[in-house]
Formats: C-alpha cells, structure tokens, sequence
C-alpha cells in the first residue's frame, strides 16, 4: 500500500474541515438556543414546531378579538349603569309630581327636566365604542344607529349583534333596537310623561294615573336595561373563561414549540466541548502533518 505525503495531508485536511464545520454548528446551536434552525436540520421537528407556532397564532389573534369584545361590552355595561341611573332620575321625578301641593309650573319644571334625561338616554344609547362602532349598534351601522324624527327616535341599525370573527365567537355590539325601543320605547315613554306633565289645568285624578302609568312604565324600561346590562356581564364573565383557555393553548403551543425546536443546553454544552477536543486534536494532527516527511510518516 502507498502512502504519499500528500494523501495524508488532504486527509488531515479534510478532518479538519469536518470537525471545524461540526464545531461551528455546536457554537450555532448554543448561541441562537435553537436546535432546529431549519427544516433540513430534523424534518419532523420543523414540521411538529411549524403546527405549534400556527397554534399560537391562532390564539394570538383569538385573544385580540376577545380584548376587542372586553372592551366594548365593560363600555356597554358602564353605559347602561349610567342609563339605568338616569332612569331612576326620571323615577324620582315622576314620584315627586305626585305631590298634591304642586302645581301647573312645578309640574312642568319636572317635564323639562325629564325631557333633558331624556336627550341624555338619546347620547347613551348613540355612544361609540372609541373603535369606530357604536355599542348598541347591532349587527352592524354605518352612523349612529338612533336617530330623533320629530320626537320620534327610531333605529337604524339591524337586529341582533356584531361578534368577534373567533373560534369561540364573542359580540363586539349589543342589540340596540331591544335595549332601547323593545315593545315599549324608552324615548317615547319619557316623551309621554314629559308631555303629560306639562299639559296644564290637569285635575288631580289625572295628575294621579300620568303619576302611575309613568312609574309602571319606567320600571318596564329600567328592568329591560338591566336585563341587557346583566348580559353584558355575562359576556365579560365568559370572555374570562376563554382568555383562560386561550392561555392554556398559548403556553402548550409554546412548550410544544420549544420541545420541537430548542437546544438542549447541558447537551449542546457537552456536545460543544467534544468537538472541541476534537478539533484540537485534528489541529495539533494537521501541524504533526505539515513537519512529516513521507520517509518519516511511513515510519
């Protein structure tokens, strides 16, 4: 068998250039913490991390729907607390027009004032979400979804609620026509009382039933707010449960991700200082090489 100075040589070469590229990667490993920097690395692992990451993605983008629809329904529910409280307002109001001392311009006094709630109710239930939308805006409303036609306030928007585009759907809307109008309207409940109020030269039986009928339709409308604003909370308490299981997918999509991928560091580590030595071996053989005669390799 020949051996020439030259065969050694290459083969030293080509050792070298083997434990130098091996060497590499170990370092590439430990410095980027990835195991699997692309498909070809392991073909499995890439395709189990790329299932993983399209997991998490998905619930990133179900979670800023969920916030989407946390903060439209807290707006709503805080709308309708302020609604409900102008409600009792108006409660109150009615129940002092009972009073048998007053008189035509007490009475319209409190009409006045009942119609001001009444514009208020009007802004309550136009409120934007600060999203371009409106709360009570429906399945959908290009500009505020109530308007006032002479004294009469009809809605725009349809029926029904706008939601989140999600594998768990939630509203981003509530259904404005029956929050506000239902089978009795809130507006022309407190147009009527209003009107009733300031008609003057009333006797006191009539004064009496405006009194009654004012106070039996009002509570109708305050228990249908409170109705709405119940489910509002209901869809905050069950935003909850799915930003938790949203987060459970979260963390098992990540931990799945990482098992895929990542570098085992105390593996890597040792792996690295293998090659290392390994390297240096072939390094210290290169030199040895270099000062070799054929007549003193073959020795």
């Amino acid at each position: 068998m020949r051996i020439t100075t030259a065969n050694a040589y290459r083969s030293t070469i080509d050792s070298l250039q083997q434990r130098q590229q091996q060497l590499q990667q170990s370092q590439d490993r430990l410095t980027s913490g990835k195991r699997v920097a692309r498909a070809s690395d392991d073909p499995a692992a890439a395709a189990r991390a790329e299932r993983a990451l399209a997991a998490q993605s998905r619930a990133a983008a179900d979670q800023r729907g969920l916030q989407a629809s946390r903060n439209a329904m807290q707006q709503a529910e805080s709308a309708l607390g302020d609604a409900g409280e102008a409600m009792q307002q108006v409660r109150e109001l009615l129940v002092a027009a009972g009073n048998p001392s007053y008189g035509d311009a007490e009475r319209a006094n409190l009409g006045d004032r009942i119609r001001g709630l009444r514009d208020a109710l009007l802004a309550i239930a136009n409120r934007g979400d600060g999203a371009g939308g409106w709360l009570f805006g429906g399945q959908g409303a290009t500009q505020p979804p109530f308007a006032d036609s002479g004294g009469n306030v009809g809605c725009t928007a349809l029926a029904g609620q706008t939601q989140v585009q999600a594998s768990e759907p939630m509203p981003l809307t509530l259904d404005g026509q029956a929050t506000w109008l239902g089978a009795l309207s809130a507006f022309s409940v407190l147009d009527r009382a209003a009107a009733e109020l300031q008609t003057p030269n009333r006797s006191g039986p009539q004064v009496a039933q405006t009194v009654a009928d004012g106070l039996r339709d009002v509570d109708a409308v305050m228990g249908r707010l409170q109705w709405q604003r119940a489910r509002a909370g209901e869809s905050l308490n069950r935003g909850d449960t799915v930003g938790s299981r949203l987060a459970d997918v979260t963390l098992h999509a990540q931990t799945e991700r990482s098992l895929a991928e990542d570098v085992d560091m105390v593996q890597a580590l040792s792996d690295f200082k293998a090659q290392q030595t390994g390297y240096d071996a072939a390094l210290s053989s290169y030199a040895t090489v270099q000062r070799m005669s054929l007549f003193q390799y073959l020795k």
